[in-house]
């Protein structure tokens, strides 16, 4: 049946704008007043005091991740249904090429954990861990494959690049419209002050932030965004944590580079004081980077009501407390890093952005749908209301309450860093492509994601 969506506030790019919204099929007919349809084939929703944003995007997941020792419990079904449940119709996640693989090994792997399994559209990031002649032949495969964005690390040492190679990787990408993310952590000081910090047998979780100071992200965003600069490229920089980094990377763009930035709602919510609560409810927090100063917290606000950051992910990362974080708490660099956060953010960024007065509800559908889709290369298909554009719609109630707990979140694991948070505001429906897939009290239909072919990066900026 055709839906058309009624009294509804609708969240568009040029503002609010009270409308009805027709859909046929699997897009968005028309937007308009006094619609024409019949009402023999037409679901008639009122929307009558809710907003109307379109699907969110989350920019940076790991669902099912092997670290080696644990395997994070959120795999790619129960992972997409808490991105629903929160309002996220679409997820990028990271396929990995582990050393010795191609990337099409490494994009395979990904497909067959996903592939029939997932509840929101997807679409996959190539973390590239080795870099050699035969995978710069494969970045054109990998654009017909529909993957058109990257990502480096610069800490682990499973998994980082060297400097020449990350120049290499990004020239050939560019090629290709492509876009190449980092996480932006120098390795070496890492590993020195974490012996400096075993010397001193100071290697409980609590001292987790002590091996990552903001130096250390600082250090790796400058050196990210030259090699960025001297190939020529487009660059973004993800889950940044850090006034220092910040101030790098507006350095770069006042200086013409296109630069794009990534932060995250823990880095905006939660502070550094985290680690200082007892063993073994401080493990829940050990993530990389870590939490930060209130300070940086502070800087990075400002950076999003300013327009400097582009988008608000999550990375999700779910490992439990118990049985995952807990086995090595002597040990942080034996804790698993990770945090929850799929299902929570956009009612995170609603609750302490939008009815805070920090940022408009026009604000928060361009970091959390429009600027996602535009970047990786997924727009105006995804993260608009506009006609023609795929019906994935979020019917927000702004007057919904409710609180964060571990046991009653759809996340499947045992912990939340937001436990016991107060949330104001929250889906009504979801509708995937024109397909009503959740409600305020649960999910309607599974299963109805699909792989999401992308095209090349848009710029945001001129």
């Amino acid at each position: 049946m055709d839906k058309l969506i009624k009294n509804g506030t609708l969240v568009l790019p040029q503002g609010q704008k009270k409308a009805d919204m027709l859909i046929r099929g699997e897009k968005i007919e028309i937007i308009g007043f006094d619609l024409e349809y019949d009402p023999a084939r037409t679901e008639v929703m009122d929307a009558e005091g809710c907003l109307v944003f379109p699907g969110f995007i989350d920019t940076h997941t790991h669902f099912q991740l092997d670290n080696g020792r644990f395997v994070s419990p959120d795999d790619f079904a129960g992972g997409s249904k808490a991105a629903i449940l929160g309002g996220t119709t679409t997820i990028l996640d990271f396929a990995t090429q582990n050393r010795g693989e191609t990337l099409a090994q490494g994009l395979a792997n990904w497909h067959a954990m996903a592939d029939g399994q997932t509840s929101c559209d997807y679409g996959f990031h190539m973390a590239v861990s080795d870099w050699n002649p035969d995978v710069s032949r494969e970045i054109k495969d990998m654009a017909d494959a529909g993957v058109t964005s990257y990502k480096v690390y610069m800490a682990y040492e499973a998994l980082r690049l060297r400097d020449q190679d990350i120049f290499a990787l990004m020239s050939r990408i560019n090629e290709f419209g492509g876009i190449l993310g980092a996480h932006c952590e120098n390795g070496d000081l890492i590993n020195s002050l974490v012996e400096r910090l075993r010397s001193q047998n100071r290697i409980r979780a609590a001292y987790h932030p002590f091996a990552r100071p903001a130096e250390v992200e600082a250090e790796a965003v400058n050196r990210f965004l030259t090699i960025a600069k001297l190939a020529g490229a487009p660059a973004y920089v993800v889950h940044l944590s850090t006034a220092k980094g910040l101030a790098i990377l507006e350095r770069a763009r006042t200086n013409g580079q296109e630069v794009y930035a990534e932060t995250c709602p823990q880095y905006l919510l939660l502070d550094e004081s985290r680690y200082k609560i007892p063993e073994p409810r401080n493990a829940v927090y050990i993530l990389s980077p870590p939490l930060r100063t209130r300070e940086d917290q502070e800087a990075l606000w400002r950076a999003v009501e300013n327009g400097v950051i582009d988008t608000i992910g999550t990375d999700h990362c779910s490992f439990d407390l118990e049985g995952q974080k807990d086995v090595n708490l002597h040990d942080f660099t034996q804790i698993p890093n990770g945090i929850p956060g799929v299902e929570h953010r956009a009612a995170l960024i609603f609750t302490d952005g939008v009815t805070e007065g920090r940022i408009s509800a026009e604000t928060m559908a361009a970091l959390l749908a429009e600027n996602p889709a535009k970047i990786f290369g997924l727009y105006p298909r995804k993260g608009v209301l506009a006609e023609g554009s795929d019906a994935d719609v979020v019917i927000w109630n702004p007057d919904r309450l409710s609180a964060i707990y571990a046991a009653t979140q759809a996340h499947g694991v045992d912990n939340t860093p937001y436990e016991g948070f107060s949330i104001i505001g929250g889906i009504r429906q979801v509708y995937l492509r024109g397909e009503l897939v959740a409600d305020e009290n649960g999910m309607v239909k599974v299963g109805a994601g699909r792989y999401l072919k992308r095209g090349p990066s848009q710029k945001l900026r001129a």
